[in-house]
């Protein structure tokens, strides 16, 4: 306990009961204990007063010394009661201290007992809530709104009902809201407020399937399955509104057979409404065939793209099995296991890094790994003090601590960590972009573009890397991530049409043009639509008004045509739809244990029916609270909080430790700053055969 002070960031300790201060660096005896007097400048305590310490390094000591001056008189009043009422006759201790509120306000074994459960509690008294009747609500409406805020509690995060009837639950509830408020039990939460949260969520739909017909909306489509009998797939529908998780099916008799796979997703798009659906993204979870030509084919305005995070986080994953990249993360997870194994060193890894971690937990594997190995590189020069520094040469964990130091210590190792960090960071961006439910399909044309810009300019001085890196984003963009949504909606985008220094291919012209096609139904559609693309191009009528000039560049593409398109109806029609879309499936964390119980043979149907309803609650409490979990993790939406204690980075091996550094090769760096290599190009440039378009 008397290691967690939080005074010991202003002092350094040395053999026995010494401590030298940070500010004057005068040595004391006796201890944290005098070091806070010394710091504080509190006379008349036999400690000569610090000369340098910061005005909130005082103001913070003083209120440390008075909280436990207070501690300590509360905890002697508390020993003076308890001891009075232990001389007290028996009967009288065992008034309870409800009397006081049954017409015994004078009997001394109540106020007694009053007093005692005041001391004996403090934190309890300043937790009971508004529930006793205060203020505007009436206590029944209190009550009312505690238990939704329980309800949404236990559904959100998947507890057992159970639960609810536990002897500590009642407790629980009894110390926060009074002995009048028992709160939900497990038959109302699983009868009455099961029910009432899924009316709500299927009202707050309703409100938004209206925007539809104007926005168009996605269908996601996001799948399990164990390789061998079992298949799911959870379906959501996403719009500039939300997304909203929908249903999960049992694909498992049906995914072997395209029209099996066919009709499941034939019987979501007609609960949408064909009329409304712009598109449908799956990843590649299970092989869906030619199901996709199929469903274009029967529903002519309908596309079917892949999901962008999947196929980014594919070429993530190929880059890290690239030789020397695969041999510099098995290196780093060697400092990073030794720490996170061992508790002594882990915290005192914490306490010189402020707190902060190092391995960082992503969305995947692959996103974890280049994460982590960015925030290694970023706390080198911290790691590499911590381990030099006395405190921890005299620990016994010194000498194990031998292999991560090694690797520390290589600065060819280190460099290889800054090149792979370079390379990596233009798709972990893109992953951004594209992640947690953000209309991007706009820009994911543009912002693969400059990943293969960047990876051009960083090698160019190293024809065989930058082959290897670009091998693997083109084969991948190729095969699994272009759409012609794609093309149509860059070509669509203010931020790129107007740009100067874009030219377009002739092949995303004709693509753009092959989805106008479909997204515009009928020939009264079409009818001037070649009149509305030149005031589009040209930047005439609104198109070209100073306020439609300025939002072009801070405006959503999707807002940006429904506000300033009306010149055009036709093309605006198609624009909103097409630019309003997201192009990932990845809009929030998926749990499928909960998938899972649901779908287990041995349940009956009424609880199948439940734990379906619980499903579709718990999931669209999460979507509609992820926008504060993106908040408290600095808006990263491929950073998780916490960290997976079974990932690599952390699990210990019993394999042996990789200590030796393969595969030397020259560095192509300037310097140690990833910031000194410009990642320019143009942006589908005249000479520039990207993806072979």
């Amino acid at each position: 306990m008397r290691e967690r002070d939080p005074c010991w960031e202003y002092c350094d300790k040395l053999d026995g009961n010494k401590v030298r201060c940070r500010f004057c660096h005068k040595v004391l005896n006796g201890g944290i204990s005098r070091l806070k007097f010394h710091l504080s400048q509190i006379p008349s305590k036999g400690v000569n007063p610090c000369t340098k310490v910061k005005e909130d390094a005082i103001e913070k000591v003083k209120s440390i010394i008075s909280a436990k001056e207070e501690y300590k008189e509360f905890q002697l009043l508390k020993r003076q009661r308890v001891a009075e009422l232990s001389v007290l006759p028996k009967r009288a201790r065992e008034v309870p201290f409800q009397s006081t509120s049954l017409g015994l306000p004078n009997s001394p074994a109540g106020t007694l007992a009053a007093e005692q459960s005041h001391l004996l509690a403090p934190e309890v008294s300043t937790l009971v809530p508004k529930l006793s009747g205060a203020g505007n609500k009436s206590r029944a409406a209190s009550e009312l709104e505690a238990e939704r805020c329980i309800a949404e509690f236990f559904f959100e995060n998947k507890l057992d009902y159970s639960i609810a009837d536990s002897v500590s639950y009642q407790h629980m509830l009894e110390v926060l809201g009074g002995a009048g408020f028992p709160g939900p039990s497990a038959e109302v939460l699983k009868d009455k407020w099961l029910h009432k949260l899924k009316s709500e969520i299927l009202q707050k739909t309703k409100e938004i399937e209206k925007d539809w017909v104007t926005t168009g909306c996605t269908i996601l489509a996001d799948s399990w399955t164990d390789n061998k009998l079992k298949a799911l797939i959870n379906f959501s529908v996403s719009s500039p509104l939300g997304t909203f998780f929908l249903k999960t099916v049992d694909a498992s008799a049906h995914f072997k057979t395209h029209r099996g796979l066919y009709d499941l997703f034939d019987e979501v798009i007609r609960e949408v409404g064909p009329e409304n659906v712009v598109q449908i993204i799956a990843d590649r979870n299970i092989n869906y065939g030619s199901i996709d030509k199929l469903i274009m084919q029967n529903y002519n305005s309908i596309f079917w793209s892949p999901c962008a995070s999947f196929c980014i986080n594919s070429m993530l994953d190929d880059f890290s099995k690239i030789d020397w990249v695969n041999q510099c993360i098995c290196q780093a997870q060697t400092i990073t296991r030794f720490i996170y194994n061992n508790k002594w060193v882990l915290d005192f890894m914490r306490k010189s890094m402020a707190g902060q971690e190092l391995v960082c937990s992503g969305i995947t594997k692959s996103v974890s790994d280049f994460l982590t190995l960015k925030s290694l590189l970023r706390h080198r020069s911290k790691l590499k003090q911590m381990f030099h520094c006395a405190e921890f040469s005299s620990s016994s964990y010194a000498s194990r601590s031998i292999p991560s130091v090694d690797i520390l210590n290589d600065d060819e190792l280190w460099r290889a960590v800054e090149e792979i960090a370079a390379v990596s960071e233009p798709l972990l961006r893109v992953m951004r972009d594209v992640s947690g439910g953000k209309a991007a399909i706009g820009y994911i044309y543009e912002s693969m573009t400059k990943v293969t810009d960047s990876i051009r300019t960083y090698y160019i001085m190293d024809e065989g890397k930058c082959k290897s890196f670009l091998d693997i984003v083109e084969q991948k963009w190729q095969s699994e991530l272009h759409s012609p949504l794609h093309s149509a909606a860059a070509f669509l985008n203010p931020s790129i049409q107007y740009n100067p220094e874009v030219k377009f291919f002739s092949s995303i012209k004709e693509e753009f043009y092959h989805v106008l096609d479909k997204v515009l139904t009928t020939p009264d559609l079409r009818q001037d639509i070649t009149a509305q693309l030149h005031a589009f191009r040209k930047a005439q009528g609104m198109f070209g008004s100073n306020i439609a000039k300025e939002a072009r560049n801070n405006t959503s593409p999707g807002m940006w045509w429904e506000q300033y398109g009306d010149s055009a109806p036709s093309l605006q029609r198609a624009a909103v739809r097409i630019t309003s879309q997201v192009c990932s499936t990845l809009t929030f964390q998926r749990d499928w244990d909960i998938i899972l119980q649901n779908h287990n043979e041995k349940r009956n149907k009424l609880d199948k029916e439940a734990l379906a309803d619980q499903a579709y609650v718990h999931y669209n409490l999460t979507l509609h609270s992820e926008p504060k979990t993106r908040k408290k993790l600095d808006g990263d939406p491929i950073a998780r909080d916490g960290i997976d204690m079974t990932s690599p980075w952390v699990e210990d091996s019993d394999g042996p430790i990789l200590t030796q550094w393969l595969d030397r090769f020259p560095s192509a760096l300037d310097s140690g700053d990833l910031n000194t290599r410009q990642f320019g190009g143009s942006i589908f440039g005249p000479g520039d055969n990207l993806f072979g378009l």
